[in-house]
C-alpha cells in the first residue's frame, strides 16, 4: 500500500509581485496569518484543485500590508521569478495546521452536508460552494429542488463539524419559490 501525499489547504492567494527585490503580495485565506507566514514556513504553491505545482517556498519574513499581506522567500530575489505565481494559492500540510473551532469548518468539508432547520426539519445537502462577490453561496439540493444559501451567521447558525450538520434558519419564502 503506498503512502497518501500530504493534503495541503489553502492558506493564501498569491497576487502580484511587490517592488522589484522578490516580495510578494497574498490575500490570507486564514484567521491566523501571523503563525502560517512566520519566518522559516515552508509553503507550497497548489492550483485550484489543491495539487500541488511548486515549491517548497520557505518563508525569509513576512508582514501585513493594508488587508494583504507581503511575502519575501528565501532565494527568491526578482520580480520576475515571482509573476508565474500570481493567482495561484499557497497551501500548507493539514496535519500542520490546528484543526478548525469547534463551530468552525474548512470550506473543502462542507459538501455534503446535512442542511437543517432549527425545529430538526431536514432541507437538503450542501452539493457545492461558490465564491461571489457578494460572499460564499452553498447550493443545497433539497427534496424536490436546489436552492443557493448564503453562508452567513444570520442564515447559518450552527455548524456540527463531527455530525456534518448545518442548522440554518432560511429566509421566508426561500423554499416556496
Amino acid at each position: 500500500m503506498t503512502a497518501e501525499p500530504p493534503r495541503h489547504l489553502a492558506v493564501a492567494r498569491l497576487r502580484k509581485p511587490h517592488g522589484l527585490k522578490g516580495e510578494i503580495t497574498v490575500f490570507p485565506l486564514t484567521s491566523n496569518p501571523e503563525t502560517v507566514f512566520g519566518a522559516g514556513r515552508s509553503l507550497w504553491v497548489v492550483d485550484l484543485g489543491g495539487m500541488v505545482v511548486g515549491g517548497p517556498l520557505v518563508v525569509e519574513r513576512g508582514r501585513a500590508y493594508h488587508r494583504q499581506w507581503l511575502l519575501k522567500f528565501r532565494g527568491v530575489d526578482s520580480r520576475d521569478a515571482l509573476e508565474p505565481w500570481r493567482g495561484s494559492f499557497l497551501g500548507v500540510p493539514a496535519a500542520e495546521l490546528p484543526g478548525p473551532a469547534a463551530d468552525e469548518v474548512y470550506l473543502h468539508e462542507l459538501e455534503g452536508f446535512a442542511v437543517e432547520l432549527e425545529d430538526g426539519t431536514a432541507v437538503g445537502l450542501v452539493s457545492k460552494l461558490y465564491e461571489l462577490p457578494a460572499g460564499l453561496m452553498l447550493e443545497v439540493q433539497g427534496p424536490e429542488r436546489e436552492f443557493l444559501l448564503p453562508y452567513k451567521r444570520e442564515f447559518v447558525r450552527e455548524v456540527d463539524r463531527d455530525a456534518r450538520r448545518l442548522t440554518v434558519a432560511l429566509p421566508d419564502g426561500l423554499l416556496d419559490l
